[in-house]
């Protein structure tokens, strides 16, 4: 019985991962790569297990791919800082824990990336609205439901399934190719 539930699984991976093209990835590797050549910062946000997500991008991006390169990748997760994110959402609200930290790091020309299996954390929206308006290129990653992230962010990779797991799954493979595509293929960076 087990057995079966976990073919029938593994087969929805599969079906999940094969939803997306690589040439939305490619296009991803092209704006970090223009991040890295311009030093520009790359940030990372998401909740729950995208949050944990865009944490593992950042040692990924940060150390790993930064190895390979003449120069580092400039690259914060927004998500690791839990005492500032607690201050944050106590005496504002928890919509802005991302937001606010953004105010006082990012600037026009910076990139930020969500992960984010529903497309509607009012967290998440809350800080593209404001990068937005400040210039900066921004990445989602959704789930097949897509929700406001995907018609606020310029690039997007819509993963076609809603199962959590398997959604937060394929995010993690795509930020792993963000991160190996300059661990195994340096000079995509020009350097």
């Amino acid at each position: 019985m087990i057995t079966q539930w976990i073919a029938d699984y593994l087969e929805a991976q599969k079906r999940a991962v094969d939803s997306v093209k690589p040439a939305e990835i490619a296009a991803l590797v092209e704006t970090l790569r223009l991040a890295w050549s311009q030093d520009r910062q790359v940030f990372a946000i998401g909740n729950g297990g995208s949050a944990a997500n865009a944490s593992h991008f950042a040692v990924d991006l940060g150390k790993g791919s930064s190895d390979t390169l003449p120069r580092r990748f400039r690259v914060l997760s927004l998500t690791d800082n839990v005492a500032w994110m607690t201050a944050l959402g106590n005496d504002y609200s928890y919509d802005e824990i991302f937001t606010r930290q953004l105010i006082n790091y990012a600037r026009p020309g910076d990139v930020l990336i969500a992960a984010s299996v529903s497309g509607n954390s009012p967290n998440l929206v809350k800080a593209y609205e404001w990068a937005r308006g400040q210039g900066l290129k921004t990445i989602a990653l959704v789930g097949a439901k897509r929700g406001r992230l995907a018609e606020l962010a310029e690039q997007v990779v819509v993963i076609g399934d809603t199962h959590y797991g398997r959604v937060e799954d394929v995010q993690m493979h795509i930020l792993h190719i963000l991160c190996y595509a300059f661990m195994e293929r340096p000079e995509l960076a020009g350097a």
